[in-house]
């Protein structure tokens, strides 16, 4: 059984609603869609065919998902946008449909996006991430579990973001930001290990300090970013970390952000 509905909201027929959903005022429910148990759409909230909304979920005043994908290639193929369980959308964001039949838009779980965010067509968007106010990410980009991008942050087009990252407010990103750091800037830059975050979610002194050490290497150990990423991956082919840093570099398109010294530290800097 559905919750309230206000009398003002359009529903297709040929949507399906899970248990306890609250659909507000002036809300339009297209054809194909379907809305999980527990949802919450406050009011002017539009689903367009093919969109996927999880459990649990908010969606706020004028929140768009599943618009056409702003690319000239589209040609009305049929696909889905995905938005996972106990994920909030605040006012105005969007989410739009991908490019290419039977691709898919993504918005993992747990996320929250604030006021104004976009995520443009074929973007997958991970667990636990957090965007704030009028953040952009453009077609194709991917953002891994647990990243934080500050208000306004614009990323360009197939750009990767790794998890664990911290990007500053107003940060232009072109170039892949790998994981566990803290990156700001226009073009963004790497500033160093983001290291709060990783201690919060219970990575170790000694587990921070091994990822400093790896970007140590990398950055800094006197060889091109290419050939260290060769020599990384046969000195440290047993080590997790370094193992997964070489992979998301060799994954990417874009290459790697740089990795900027500050005020004569080390590319990590004291731990605490």
């Amino acid at each position: 059984m559905t919750g309230p509905i206000h009398p003002t909201a359009l529903i297709s027929p040929r949507a399906e609603l899970g248990r306890n959903v609250t659909v507000g005022p002036y809300c339009l429910i297209d054809d194909d869609v379907v809305v999980g148990d527990e949802t919450e759409l406050t009011a002017f909230v539009t689903l367009r065919p093919g969109s996927r909304i999880g459990r649990r979920c908010r969606l706020c005043e004028h929140v768009v998902i599943g618009g056409e994908p702003q690319d000239h290639s589209y040609r009305g193929e049929s696909n889905e946008v995905i938005i996972g369980d106990e994920v909030t959308l605040r006012e105005f964001v969007t989410v739009h449909r991908p490019v290419g039949e039977g691709k898919r838009t993504v918005v993992g779980s747990h996320c929250l996006l604030m006021e104004g965010v976009h995520v443009g067509h074929n973007v997958r968007v991970g667990n636990h991430v957090v965007m704030a106010n009028k953040v952009g990410l453009s077609g194709h980009v991917v953002v891994e579990d647990h990243v934080t991008l500050g208000g306004m942050a614009g990323v360009h087009q197939f750009v990767h973001i790794g998890r664990f990252c911290m990007i500053g407010g107003l940060s232009k990103i072109v170039k892949d930001i790998p994981p566990f750091v803290l990156a700001d800037g226009r073009p963004a830059r790497i500033y160093g290990l983001n290291r709060v975050g990783l201690r919060r979610q219970g990575y170790k002194g000694a587990e921070r300090e091994r990822i400093r050490q790896i970007y140590e290497l990398l950055y800094h150990g006197g060889l091109p970013l290419r050939e260290a990423l060769k020599a990384l991956a046969v000195k440290e082919r047993d080590d997790r970390f370094a193992e997964e840093i070489v992979a998301f570099a060799a994954g990417g398109t874009r290459g790697l952000a740089p990795w900027i010294q500050c005020h004569g530290t080390s590319s990590g800097g004291g731990d605490d």
